[in-house]
């Protein structure tokens, strides 16, 4: 029996029983590509538990899955087997339509691309989602996540008229408007300098600790991972390993040990 048949006939003692400190939760994660022997696991029967209130960072090599693991916590992509909640809510198997509705409602998204519409100004782009859903901001929570961001002196400009990082505080502002379960950050600070990174990972760091919203960032940089409270290492699709309160330097040394296995790897197919 193959990985993927084995996960697909595997349901946790714990699948009906949420707990409430967890935002969003994988049991037997696989994500498979192609078939038969071309077939490529993406992520590898993964089991993984997102702290409410916390800000998680998700690290490893390119191609170790980092990124396809946030696509299917977040019901971006199906998964081959294996389940995901996000709260209570089961979404696996939803229909397209419930997870639309499902990521608009209860999902805020950042992306390395800011996403913007240039013919809108700040304001019209951080509320755009929910006038779209027909739904009214919360003018309070809406104040306070502008304020926290920095951005009440910037609303009326349109995103030609911002810089990167206040490009990049917008899409954050439009994240978190609609007060969202879990935000997920996909390498937000890639297209940015190093000090609007820094302000932007400042900006997320508030959210979760003044905000007390969640925030699950997929990053390659050691230095953007330090921000978070827990750094979840991947590695050929699987949770290889993880660090509570890291550091740069503690981050840069255990990614340094992929770089030793893969070369140590690479020899011997050589050999």
């Amino acid at each position: 029996m193959s990985r993927i048949e084995e996960a697909a006939l595997s349901t946790p003692a714990s699948a009906h029983d949420p707990a409430d400190g967890i935002a969003a939760r994988a049991r037997g994660l696989t994500k498979a590509y192609g078939s038969g022997e071309t077939t490529v696991l993406a992520l590898d029967a993964v089991d993984v538990d997102i702290a409410r209130g916390r800000f998680t960072a998700v690290m490893g090599p390119s191609g170790s899955g980092k990124s396809t693991l946030m696509h299917c916590l977040a019901g971006l992509d199906n998964v081959s087997a294996g389940q995901v909640w996000l709260g209570g809510t089961e979404i696996t198997g939803l229909k397209e339509r419930e997870l639309t509705r499902l990521r608009r409602d209860r999902i805020g998204f950042m992306f390395q691309s800011f996403n913007l519409i240039p013919t809108l100004n700040a304001a019209e782009n951080i509320t755009l989602p929910m006038d779209i859903a027909g739904k009214k901001p919360d003018e309070k929570w809406l104040d306070q996540v502008i304020d926290t961001l920095g951005l009440r002196d910037r609303l009326k400009h349109r995103p030609a008229q911002l810089s990167g990082g206040q490009q990049q505080r917008v899409a954050c502002a439009r994240a978190l408007a609609s007060r969202p379960e879990l935000i997920f950050a996909d390498e937000p600070t890639g297209n940015l300098d190093s000090r609007a990174g820094l302000e932007v990972l400042g900006f997320l760091r508030d959210a979760v600790d003044q905000l007390g919203q969640t925030v699950v960032m997929v990053t390659h940089d050691p230095g953007a991972a330090a921000h978070s409270d827990l750094v979840l290492f991947l590695g050929d699709g699987r949770i290889v390993d993880e660090m509570a309160r890291p550091t740069s330097e503690a981050v840069l040394e255990r990614m340094k040990r992929f770089d030793v296995i893969r070369g140590a790897a690479d020899s011997s197919e050589e050999d």
